[in-house]
């Protein structure tokens, strides 16, 4: 403990590396804590069975259901964390997501600041991971800036997007025209990766066939380990310290701030079972994931804190929420696709309301999934299946990713087992892909783990979870099977679970959210408007946790702007 930091970040995920970015770059001694090690650049990231059926960037750490069922998350504990393998797509909450939405499943709470609060924020973040959008070539006026001739839901921007939209292959272009005849109103996707369509020779991004995912063998997606890490971690002021989890966060004697941060190291040279350490910092940033920060929490329980830390209003862990979300395949019998990247257009028109008038309550909204491959289809087709007949579905096939809103629920939570004060959690030494040895070439060897980590006993943590809001889901999806019938592109539809392994929330977690409440009052939220703790004065939760509601867009440009925020704070208030 020799070193003492201006800040320790803890994860390196969508929150923690752009906080650390910011905080680095602001000339602030850090310490940045990763799990895991970095994710290998291999063939095998644009391997489909290597990534959707082995699951060789997800963890092998095994959570229980609220039935005490086993749990195998897709959690990717890695430099870089979900962002390694999310689909990119870097939407804005809406306006009405920040204020009481009334769904037919219950209520979507206010949170404590406004869009108007977030804006400048998400321009940002935005400008940081490389954004590719489009408001229109004259967006109209609307209060506060720019709106959207595709969208009316969009809400304001201060500027227009800072890299052009791309453009549809003929497949959804041609989808897109005739769902727009029947009165859809479609918006181009905004997209995290680095593509430049007027100069492909030069451009990051190939437009592959394997990106939503799947990690980007040629580094082209924005993810928070290139556009954030990677840019500081060669810093005299940064220290980044990867194969390193944090076992618990330990309080001074009055349970007033976190003296010390413990880490169990497992890379080069350290002890097989796990090697403790501590460190100190004046900040202490919780940036792990919203299960994993609240289990932090729950487990560094002691005698000032007896049912975790910062737990007095007994929220830490609740109101765990994802998204009401799947993946469909619309079948055309007479139509292909050929299309290599799909995920380019979308609508809102259901976001707030059913447009035909028949439902008043909110359903969510409508995107494709970026790419498809028959492997994808393996785990809900008939073991007997012949490969040519998935591949044969493969050609008639536009894969759709539909999401409406999951809804806070105290009941949602997560648990873990383990928390005497003063107790250490369980660590079980693995192995993961990572940079270190040698690493296969093709899917002949797919199971060449090198990286030292560690990850929590099975059955540590507990995620209960009951669905709910599914009236609306459901909906959702029939309206718009019957908009693409109706379009003559879905003759048929089967579900796409493969795409997350299982039917999400409980194994494809990389939407959650919510664990950490942010909120006024201390005795109904866990952290304030700055996602500081109201118990423990240096203590942040910097991660989806803090958010109130979900609303139904992806959530990852909400994380990034909201990391923005908070380092801004801690650079004006806390760290000047």
């Amino acid at each position: 403990m020799s070193t003492y930091y201006d800040a320790i970040i803890i994860g390196t995920g969508a929150g923690g590396g752009t906080l650390a970015l910011h905080l680095a770059q602001a000339g602030k001694k850090i310490l940045v804590l990763e799990r895991g090690p970095f994710l290998p650049q291999e063939r095998l990231n644009w391997d489909t069975s290597a990534v959707f059926l082995d699951n060789r960037y997800h963890t092998r750490e095994t959570w229980l259901d609220k039935d005490g069922g086993e749990l195998h998350p897709q959690q990717a504990y890695y430099v870089g964390g979900q962002t390694k393998v999310y689909g990119a797509a870097m939407f804005r909450l809406r306006v009405e997501d920040f204020g009481v939405l009334h769904h037919k499943g219950g209520i979507s709470p206010a949170w404590p600041i406004s869009y108007a609060d977030m804006e400048p924020y998400y321009t940002r973040a935005e400008e940081l991971f490389h954004v590719h959008g489009s408001l229109g070539a004259n967006p109209p006026a609307k209060d506060g800036g720019l709106g959207s001739e595709f969208d009316p839901t969009e809400p304001f921007h201060s500027r227009p997007y800072p890299y052009a939209a791309f453009t549809n292959e003929p497949r959804m272009q041609a989808i897109e025209e005739d769902v727009r005849k029947l009165g859809v109103r479609t918006f181009p996707i905004p997209l995290g990766l680095k593509r430049n369509e007027a100069d492909p020779v030069a451009s990051p991004c190939v437009r592959c066939d394997t990106c939503d995912g799947y990690p980007c063998l040629v580094h082209a997606k924005s993810d928070s380990d290139i556009n954030c890490i990677r840019r500081i971690m060669h810093l005299p002021n940064v220290t980044l310290m990867t194969e390193s989890r944090v076992t618990r966060l330990i309080t001074n004697a009055a349970g007033t701030e976190i003296a010390a941060v413990e880490v169990v190291h497992s890379g080069p040279g350290a002890d097989p079972k796990g090697e403790l350490a501590q460190y100190s910092g004046s900040i202490v940033a919780v940036c792990a994931g919203a299960v994993n920060s609240a289990a932090l929490l729950l487990q560094s329980a002691n005698d000032k804190h007896p049912h975790g830390l910062a737990n007095a209003s007994d929220q830490v862990g609740r109101n765990f929420m994802y998204h009401q979300a799947d993946a469909i395949l619309a079948l055309s019998l007479h139509d292909k696709n050929e299309d290599s990247y799909t995920k380019t257009w979308g609508t809102n028109d259901f976001y707030l309301r059913d447009p035909d008038g028949s439902y008043e309550f909110p359903l969510g909204q409508v995107q494709p999934i970026g790419s498809f491959h028959a492997e994808m289809m393996q785990g809900d087709a008939p073991f007997f299946t012949p490969g040519v007949v998935l591949e044969n579905m493969r050609h008639h096939a536009v894969p759709w990713w539909l999401t409406t809103e999951d809804l806070p629920d105290p009941d949602n939570r997560v648990t873990v087992r383990n928390t005497t004060p003063g107790s250490i959690p369980d660590s079980i030494p693995v192995q993961s892909p990572g940079p270190a040895g040698a690493h296969g070439a093709s899917e002949f060897t797919a199971h060449n783990f090198a990286a030292a980590t560690t990850v929590a006993a099975p059955g540590q943590i507990t995620l209960s979870y009951t669905p709910n809001n599914v009236e609306s889901f459901k909906r959702l999806q029939s309206r718009w099977l019957d908009v693409l019938r109706r379009a003559g592109h879905a003759e048929g539809s089967v579900p796409l679970h493969a795409y997350f392994k299982k039917r999400i929330p409980l194994e494809g977690v990389g939407h959650q959210n919510g664990t950490c409440r942010m909120g006024a009052d201390p005795a109904t939220s866990v952290l304030d408007i700055h996602c500081k703790t109201h118990e423990i004065d240096n203590l942040y939760v910097v991660d989806a946790s803090f958010f109130p509601s979900a609303g139904a867009v992806n959530p990852s440009l909400t994380i990034i702007a909201n990391a923005i925020r908070v380092a801004d704070h801690l650079l004006t208030e806390r760290l000047s």
